[in-house]
């Protein structure tokens, strides 16, 4: 589903992005894991085009994301509270967002409902604009809207952060579901070791920009990635 051939991405005369080659197939969901400045988020946003590497091209299903908008129309995610609208309430932005899919505020009601236990209580009816909920209140938010389109393809940088641990596991096990389910193919970044391992079935590790390891989980990936870092 996505392949990256000869990706270059630097700042400064630093490179942040060094990725020679890399393949994704449907329905995998992707750990992509690293110490910060390791590239993770730069990546991220290039495979958004939301910047433009140096060289070298990422493509989706066969296109280029940089020279095609096709992608979007699959593509959902959630990398900060900056794919907000901070100023709404969360009722008026999922209703905007689902006015986008073109979904009706009843529609985008009934969607919501499947939500009410990862909200637990603190998302809907609560006569709060978005920018005055936490960080990890913001998550949820950013996240729900984000599978509203039902999307073939989820970017998500560091879901797991600001989260109480309830809402970790809620998420975990809505991910484990969306791939099962809707053979959804997910990446995710995390500094949680734990997390990752736990949700996803392959690992890619970065360490400045480039490609350390890429394996698939099993019982041992979580003490490999431990003794990695300990070093």
């Amino acid at each position: 589903m996505i392949e990256v051939k000869n990706l270059i991405k630097g700042y400064a005369g630093r490179t942040v992005v060094d990725i020679q080659h890399l393949n994704i197939k449907a329905g995998e969901t992707i750990g992509l894991v690293g110490n910060n400045g390791a590239g993770k988020t730069t990546f991220f946003r290039m495979l958004l085009d939301l910047i433009r590497p140096d060289s070298g091209e990422i493509l989706s299903k066969d296109v280029n994301v940089a020279n095609s908008s096709q992608w979007k129309d699959y593509t959902a995610s959630y990398l900060d509270e900056g794919f907000l609208i901070d100023y709404l309430t969360p009722e008026e932005y999922f209703t905007f967002i689902g006015s986008l899919h073109g979904l009706s505020v009843a529609h985008v009601s009934d969607y919501l409902k499947q939500y009410e236990e990862f909200f637990n209580g603190e998302i809907l009816s609560r006569g709060k604009y978005i920018r005055d909920f936490s960080k990890g209140n913001q998550n949820k938010v950013g996240i729900a809207a984000a599978l509203m389109q039902k999307p073939e393809l989820l970017i998500l940088d560091e879901p797991f952060a600001n989260l109480d641990p309830t809402t970790q596991i809620r998420l975990k096990a809505l991910v484990k579901n969306l791939s099962t389910t809707q053979r959804l193919t997910t990446f995710i970044s995390s500094h949680d070791l734990n997390h990752v391992t736990d949700v996803c079935d392959r690992i890619i590790l970065l360490e400045k920009g480039k490609v350390i390891k890429d394996f698939y989980t099993d019982e041992n990936s979580l003490k490999e990635l431990e003794a990695y870092f300990s070093e």
